[in-house]
């Protein structure tokens, strides 16, 4: 029988009378209930988050550092449940349920270290002027399916370091592991500082309405930012945007092949392609063109997709029906442009689960669907390139600017032409770091704002100056 989850709300664990079914992306049976929360439960939420935030935005920042770390703590002590409940609700396979569990905690330890330091702008005979930072007040937090433990303690550690409170919404495709952390660190918590409530999409836009709410941070497709944004501006909200991206990987003709296939294969497949930083369009060059896609080709050919309860499981089910289709879709146009293909295509109508084949193209044209959109699946085009100018142009060609990567021996090469790409971050020879200490956001429509690090944690305050004349009348 599928287990009843509460919503976090006020320090107390709380049900509605309806509820949302959760689905096993595997199987498609439900293993789980949350609460169906509207506006009356966002309005208590709410209020408690802005009566906890008078006492929290004055407690000293240590103390605010000692709650985030015994909420890491916390999940640390219950990884091994964790991570197993995240693989039956999301779908990925253990080992990296495992990462997100284990990197979730890493994260708000990392992030509870960091310091917004005043700023003096003068200090002489007649003037001291300094800019200090003053948190923003309530945040609503957005949290999508792919991540969602992950992206969830992302936006909760910096918002509480920073003495806002906070009010989350995780994806209702994925919330069964975010609330049962909620249980796990409401005595760790004081009451109203973190608030997490489940519902239906249409919960997004009350949030992003609230007139209670000060900022919005939120995760996930570029056309739902747009209009979180617009909905933000009603009242000047503070935003946080991290939104799609058609990530390119640019592989030199000195890159070792044997080396980095399997590397370029997991920037693409790993979570089932379901990352934002994904490698989601791979440039080679022509003169190893056709030796690294045979050794691509290969490395897919040994990974097993399937449930991710399963051992041996390298890539498990898309997460959801709606981005299945999707996938299925793009695939499908691949077929009728008869696109050539180098590993899969083919899909089981038949079975339950919302499994794609790994699939690769071989290089499909410039205005392919395959390749101009975001596929946010286990699908990957190859495709060829001459030389260096050529490929940043069409690396650049996309409305999206999240990430990239270059793979070579040259690193200065390297560097020199991720200068000149147009995204918030590029890696040199490896694939989705990102640092707690360093900030992460997108360029063009990839985002506004920026998460991690001092940058990130700024996003939740304001800049306040304080003047003092010091040859004033006394």
């Amino acid at each position: 029988m599928a287990e009843q989850y509460r919503n976090l709300i006020d320090g107390e664990m709380v049900s509605t009378a309806k509820t949302l079914d959760v689905i096993n992306p595997a199987n498609e049976q439900v293993v789980g209930h949350v609460p169906a929360c509207g506006a009356e439960e966002l309005d208590r939420a709410v209020a408690a988050a802005r009566r906890a935030f008078k006492t929290w935005s004055k407690t000293p920042v240590d103390d605010r550092r000692k709650v985030i770390q015994a909420m890491a703590g916390v999940i640390q002590a219950n990884f091994d449940e964790l991570y197993r409940l995240l693989t039956t609700e999301q779908g990925k396979p253990h080992a990296q349920a495992q990462y997100e569990i284990g990197g979730a905690s890493a994260m708000m330890n990392a992030q509870s270290t960091l310091t917004l330091e005043d700023t003096i702008n003068e200090d002489s005979d007649t003037r001291l002027s300094r800019t200090r930072r003053v948190p923003v007040g309530v945040v609503g937090g957005i949290v999508p399916w792919n991540f969602p433990v992950l992206m969830a303690v992302q936006k909760i550690a910096p918002a509480i370091l920073s003495g806002c409170t906070i009010v989350l919404k995780p994806s209702p495709f994925t919330p069964l592991t975010t609330l049962r952390i909620a249980e796990l660190i409401k005595d760790v918590v004081p009451a109203g500082v973190v608030n997490i409530i489940t519902g239906e999409d249409s919960l997004g836009p009350l949030i992003t309405a609230h007139p209670d709410i000060d900022k919005i941070t939120f995760t996930g497709s570029t056309a739902t930012g747009k209009k979180i944004m617009e909905g933000a501006s009603k009242d000047l909200k503070r935003i946080t945007l991290e939104l799609g991206g058609n990530d390119a990987s640019i592989v030199l003709p000195d890159a070792d092949v044997k080396k980095v296939a399997e590397q370029l294969f997991w920037s693409s497949f790993t979570n089932a392609g379901q990352i934002c930083v994904a490698a989601k369009r791979i440039y080679i060059h022509e003169d190893i063109y056709d030796e690294m896609s045979a050794a691509i080709a290969e490395v897919a050919r040994a990974v097993t997709v399937g449930d991710g309860a399963n051992q041996g499981t390298g890539v498990g089910p898309i997460q959801n029906k709606k981005q299945f289709d999707r996938v299925c879709e793009l695939i499908q146009d691949a077929k009728d442009n008869g696109y050539k293909f180098l590993v899969g295509g083919n899909i089981d109508p038949s079975g339950s689960g919302y499994y794609v084949p790994i699939t690769i193209l071989d290089n499909p044209p410039e205005d392919a669907r395959i390749v101009a959109e975001e596929q946010f699946g286990p699908v990957m085009p190859l495709m060829k390139f001459s030389t260096d100018e050529e490929v940043i142009v069409r690396a650049n060609n996309s409305d999206y600017g999240l990430a990239g990567a270059v793979w070579t021996k040259d690193t200065d090469r390297g560097v020199k032409i991720a200068e000149q790409l147009e995204t918030g971050t590029v890696w040199i020879n490896e694939f989705l770091h990102l640092s707690p200490f360093a900030p992460f956001g997108g360029h063009k429509q990839s985002g506004f704002g920026a998460e991690y690090g001092v940058e990130g944690l700024k996003e939740f305050t304001y800049s306040q100056v304080i003047t003092v004349k010091k040859d004033a009348l006394v």
